[in-house]
């Protein structure tokens, strides 16, 4: 009978080790949940669009001649693109040397009550072979075909 004991401390210890681990993680998820940031491109965005508010990463390439600025030269204003829909969107804030139409960008912002994307973060591509491995997927779903520069490819960054 003295075997019996140890035996059944151990298996309770076990048990509430793995309780407090299970807690833990549903506490971890819940917070993540909260401050994770969903990628969509404008296609997604035609068929279902987020709450306005709801913070989302967009990703595509910046449509050409698309890019302006404010009349005071603060706010920047852009199309993003994924060559089958287009989401208007705006940026406050040093733009990334390397921002430029035809390019591709990753913008963390969400959409306002007119569905125009205000940014709070702008990503941009880090030299001529990257492009976000997201983006190149979504491009490549949508018949853009995307160069050799992806990553996983030949030739990639």
């Amino acid at each position: 009978m003295a075997a019996a004991k140890p035996k059944r401390q151990r298996l309770v210890l076990a048990l509430a080790a793995l309780a407090v681990l299970a807690i833990a993680g549903v506490i971890a998820a819940f917070a993540l949940q909260d401050t994770a940031s969903y990628f969509r491109t404008p296609s997604d965005l035609s068929g279902e669009r987020p709450q306005p508010g709801e913070t989302f990463r967009l990703g595509g390439l910046v449509k050409g001649g698309s890019v302006s600025r404010s009349a005071d030269g603060l706010v920047l204003h852009f199309t993003v693109t994924d060559m089958k829909a287009e989401t208007p969107a705006s940026y406050r804030g040093i733009v990334p040397d390397l921002f430029r139409e035809n390019q591709g960008v990753i913008a963390t912002g969400s959409l306002d009550a007119q569905g125009r994307f205000v940014a709070q973060e702008l990503l941009a591509k880090h030299d001529e072979n990257y492009m976000p491995p997201e983006v190149a997927k979504k491009l490549e779903e949508h018949g853009h075909p995307v160069g050799q520069g992806t990553p996983g490819r030949a030739g990639g960054a």
